[in-house]
């Protein structure tokens, strides 16, 4: 088989869909007319890589087709062995082409996971078998080879999959190393926290209560930097029970209850008398980071926290607002805007952190907002197939 045939035809597999064995594609269309379409692109690329023979094969006709009516001699005579040739021809073609198109499919599924292809080489590896070693029939990642060229691809092939498999396992180690050095120093930041705090208790005056806000700020910050390491981790610490979103926001509101009183903010919370299937400890963290942000850019008003149907919980701020072109991008990450640039703090986590979170949680988060006139952020609580445990 041609090489670059090969290497085409594993790239474009993961295009083309299941091939057999459903009704349907993913995307509507009927197995039946896309699997005609693929054979159809798949046989015009067979004969594309093989033009050479095919125009080789005619030129040797004509040159016979020449010699024999220079001498004179019947055109039947060159005739008769081109037929033949050529039917022996599209026999060797129709065999060469269904070999090729059963390792086409075989390639096909195995670029259809990475994680497929090395474990097969694990396997393969611990089996003691190399890939171009397969004409004993052993099954292997690989269809067998035909040529040295097509076994030494794949031997590439297998040393690209174990050197991916090792620096894996060096970023995974890496990885579990700096969760574990910033979860101890989460766990050490606290304790001065807590002291300073504690010292603050029996102060009260403007300045204790600027403290106390700092102080939370940067409680804030080591909860997000914990929630942004947690976020890829392989273990998390979801918990999805049915929880009293009155008793959730609450909870995030009587933190932000000083800054309330101090800039002399409004709260207009209506209680909203439902239940919700989701993790307790991350959705309130999703709401104090609103609340928050909500805070930080509203000067004088207030806040209002309400339930639209069927089950959004919408908090709307006074605030300044987000401008036009910032709010499809507030979500990403590390994007701050025209008032994260104004504000010179912003970092673009506290948003994105929240996105990421509620899909986690199987919720989703919106907004809608007008230059002057606020902000109104929008979690939609409602889930599908999750059961609390």
């Amino acid at each position: 088989m041609d090489n670059r045939h090969q290497s085409e035809a594993s790239r474009e597999c993961g295009d083309r869909g299941q091939i057999s064995g459903s009704a349907a594609f993913a995307d509507g269309t009927p197995a039946r007319p896309r699997r005609f379409a693929e054979y159809v692109r798949f046989y015009l690329r067979y004969l594309r890589y093989h033009y050479r023979g095919i125009i080789l094969y005619a030129v040797f006709c004509a040159i016979f087709a020449v010699v024999f009516a220079l001498y004179h001699l019947p055109l039947g005579a060159a005739l008769y062995p081109a037929l033949l040739c050529g039917a022996l021809g599209l026999a060797v073609f129709w065999y060469d082409s269904r070999r090729v198109w059963r390792m086409h499919l075989q390639l096909g599924r195995l670029q259809a996971s990475l994680e497929t292809i090395t474990e097969a080489v694990r396997t393969l590896e611990a089996s003691g078998l190399k890939p171009q070693r397969r004409a004993d029939g052993v099954q292997g990642p690989f269809p067998a080879a035909d040529n040295q060229a097509e076994a030494d691809y794949q031997e590439i092939v297998c040393l690209l999959a174990k050197e991916l498999d090792r620096q894996t396992a060096l970023l995974k180690r890496r990885y579990d190393d700096m969760v574990d050095y910033y979860t101890v120093w989460v766990h050490q930041i606290k304790t001065p926290i807590a002291a300073i705090r504690l010292n603050m208790q029996n102060e009260d005056s403007d300045f204790a209560r600027l403290v106390g806000e700092e102080l939370l700020r940067i409680e804030q910050y080591v909860e997000m930097v914990m929630a942004f390491l947690r976020l890829d981790s392989d273990s998390t610490d979801y918990v999805f029970r049915s929880c009293d979103l009155d008793a959730v926001v609450r909870q995030a509101v009587r933190k932000f209850a000083p800054q309330f009183i101090r800039r002399n903010l409004r709260l207009n919370y209506t209680p909203v008398g439902v239940s919700a299937v989701t993790d307790e400890k991350w959705l309130c963290f999703v709401i104090e980071q609103v609340l928050s942000n909500s805070l930080k850019y509203t000067r004088t008003g207030g806040i209002e926290i309400f339930l639209e149907a069927p089950k959004t919980l919408c908090i709307r701020d006074s605030g300044i607002g987000i401008a036009p072109e910032d709010l499809p991008r507030i979500f990403e990450k590390g994007y701050t805007g025209y008032n994260g640039r104004a504000d010179k703090k912003a970092s673009g986590l506290g948003l994105y952190l929240c996105r990421r979170i509620c899909e986690n949680l199987g919720h989703s988060i919106s907004a809608q907002s007008e230059p002057g006139k606020g902000t109104t952020i929008f979690i939609d609580l409602s889930q599908k197939n999750v059961r609390p445990e």
